[in-house]
């Protein structure tokens, strides 16, 4: 095992009092992030040094898109750092879809072409990388998928978020807020993509369970501050009476909380966020109601660590699952950076000097 790998075992654990489902084992000889494990149920491993290969390695990887949210900018330095402590990887070739579904079947066509090791892919639909995957595999290349699940199961494996969990627990926090009674708007990130479809699922089984609650509102805002801004800005016009906000993206929620305000609502509804520094900032300074479930932009070096195994002749799961603990008033200073701006996200793997760099407020 590499010394970068190796100093998360340390990191490993589940803190399962807010966990919706039975506990997870951790795989003995793999350590991708902490608070990862392969999935229950079905889930076969390769064989033995199935993709074993002589390096140096040319890793692929093809993105969704670096636009709308911070959170993707992250992922892609947080790949990148894993890949400089890998000195076995040769090239690195990235591709951002650009939030457009022909443009990541292209980017998946060129990185065939271009003869990769390995393909990483972090699909925009269910659909948009399907084919690709399944031509990747025809020619013999693993293919690593993370954020974001694909409508083929052609991939060697992936490492994926517990986003129906993610979902549904701000559900039970608004719920639990409101006392079970009250409307609720819900803002959504971009239409189609599967994160957002399971987080979706996850809020409305919940919410189906309080009959009180009323979604009054269910509107894609693209993970996009300013989509959502004029998005709550129209609907407290037309309704003031919201006693909730189920958002499934921090910037959006901060879109929200600021259209509000400059409505001048002076207590604001409880508003679930996420683990977006500006809204954790937000949620101390002004003392807001909110949980902050976690997608950890790590993911990245996760699915790098994954394809690294597997041209290492490592055994890997076809499935694994990321579930940490949503943030609570309770862990919310865990994990604010009030030295940091807006933009960061938490937790990161990234060398201080490096997010001081990046994210340094001063």
């Amino acid at each position: 095992m590499k010394p970068s790998i190796k100093r998360w075992a340390t990191a490993l654990g589940l803190i399962s009092a807010l966990s919706l489902c039975a506990p997870l084992t951790f795989a003995e000889d793999l350590v991708l992030l902490a608070d990862t494990a392969p999935a229950s149920g079905d889930n076969p491993l390769t064989k033995p040094d199935e993709f074993k290969k002589t390096g140096p390695w040319k890793i692929g990887m093809s993105h969704y898109g670096l636009s709308g949210s911070t959170h993707t900018y992250q992922t892609a330095h947080e790949a990148e750092q894993a890949i400089k402590d890998i000195p076995n990887i040769g090239q690195y070739l990235f591709r951002s879809a650009d939030l457009s579904q022909s443009k990541q079947a292209a980017d998946i066509e060129d990185l065939i072409a271009q003869k990769v090791d390995v393909l990483i892919v972090a699909p925009l639909t269910t659909t948009s990388a399907s084919a690709g995957i399944e031509k990747a595999r025809a020619a013999g290349i693993p293919v690593v998928v993370y954020l974001g699940k694909t409508s083929t199961d052609k991939f060697t494996t992936e490492i994926q978020g517990d986003d129906f969990f993610f979902g549904k627990v701000m559900a039970d926090y608004l719920i639990k807020k409101t006392n079970g009674q009250g409307n609720i708007w819900l803002l959504r990130g971009v239409a189609g993509h599967p994160i957002d479809e399971d987080r979706y699922k996850g809020a409305m089984e919940a919410f189906k369970a309080a009959p009180g609650i009323k979604v009054i509102s269910d509107q894609y805002a693209n993970w996009s501050y300013d989509d959502a801004k004029r998005m709550c800005e129209s609907l407290y016009l037309s309704n003031p009476q919201v006693d909730g906000v189920w958002s499934d993206g921090a910037n959006m929620s901060l879109g929200c909380a600021d259209a509000l305000q400059q409505m001048g609502v002076s207590s604001l509804p409880p508003i679930t966020g996420e683990a977006m520094n500006g809204w954790l900032r937000r949620w101390k300074t002004d003392g807001l109601q909110s949980i902050g479930p976690i997608c950890p932009p790590g993911l990245s070096a996760a699915a790098v660590r994954a394809a690294v195994a597997l041209l290492e002749g490592k055994q890997v799961h076809k499935h694994y699952v990321n579930r940490p603990a949503p943030i609570t008033d309770e862990t919310l200073d865990k994990y604010v950076r009030m030295d940091l701006s807006d933009a960061y996200w938490s937790p990161s793997e990234i060398p201080e000097a490096k997010l001081q760099s990046f994210y340094g407020s001063k």
